[in-house]
């Protein structure tokens, strides 16, 4: 029987800060790196004794545990990410990252609205010193994307939400993502791709994607008029089953990892286009 062990180790005395990364693309690249070895956990079996070990160390001053630990712990993240309230993504593991190391941010479909974007611009305005990236990270199977979806099909649906405002906010931005999403796959598949077995599947997953790239370009559109050129938006999907990060890019349908997110209209535009045209979508609508 395999054993997952995955450890967060601290040392009481003779430890330095975790070097922190000097730019968005050093920051890029660590989570990335994180990802990949957090996805690759049962690829490493210790086949005399089934055990499985992942260490995380942490500085113990990210917790207080120094002997002069009375005094407050300073917020040091190197990156902000905005994912989904979804108790099955724990941000900070799956980047293989301990505390004091994200700024996470969590939300119901992990949409931009004002409390967010508030959130995320305090992380920005007050953590500038260490912060070099932020992130919008969605996930495979999104509960809020699946509602908006299906109210898509069926808009009769919608009508069960009318006293429901909390979440009637939350579905009434992912509808303007699935309708777009639905364009893209019918341009890219043809009139009669909803009428194909797996088109419910692949419209969620297509939503999913298109959802978190368009809250990293806005949030990108939000930095750049702020003046803020130099920190970057990157975006991905969670794939729950592979433990993957999956990015699809202009270049790249298939890519793993997190991407930055395009600058202009038309690069998030292609980018839409390249979700559509992504192995994983078509994957569903051949089934």
């Amino acid at each position: 029987m395999t054993a997952v062990d995955i450890v967060y180790r601290y040392a009481a005395h003779d430890i330095s800060a975790k070097p922190m990364p000097f730019d968005s693309s050093a920051a890029l690249l660590r989570l990335n790196n994180g990802n990949r070895g957090f996805s690759a956990l049962l690829d490493h079996i210790n086949d005399d004794t089934g055990v499985i070990q992942q260490i995380i160390p942490v500085d113990p001053r990210d917790l207080g545990l120094t002997s002069d630990g009375a005094r407050s712990v300073k917020q040091r993240p190197f990156a902000a990410v905005l994912g989904c309230s979804d108790a099955r993504v724990p941000i900070e593991l799956i980047f293989n990252e301990g505390p004091n190391d994200l700024f996470v941010v969590r939300v119901a479909g992990n949409g931009l609205g004002i409390d967010v974007l508030g959130s995320v611009k305090y992380a920005i305005e007050n953590l500038g010193g260490t912060l070099k990236l932020v992130v919008v990270l969605g996930h495979s199977g999104c509960g809020a994307l699946t509602a908006a979806v299906d109210i898509f099909l069926n808009p009769s649906k919608y009508l069960a939400l009318a006293a429901k405002h909390g979440l009637r906010s939350i579905l009434d931005r992912a509808l303007l993502v699935v309708h777009a999403s639905a364009n893209k796959l019918m341009a890219m598949f043809g009139p009669d791709a909803a009428q194909r077995p797996g088109y419910r599947q692949a419209l969620i997953e297509a939503s999913i994607a298109t959802n978190a790239a368009l809250a990293a370009y806005s949030m990108q559109q939000e930095l750049v008029s702020g003046g803020l050129t130099e920190l970057r938006v990157a975006y991905g999907v969670y794939i729950i089953e592979t433990r993957e990060v999956w990015a699809p890019r202009r270049t790249d349908f298939d890519g793993v990892g997190l991407a930055v997110v395009p600058r202009d209209p038309s690069g998030f535009g292609d980018l839409g286009d390249a979700i559509a045209r992504s192995a994983r979508i078509a994957s569903f609508l051949s089934s």
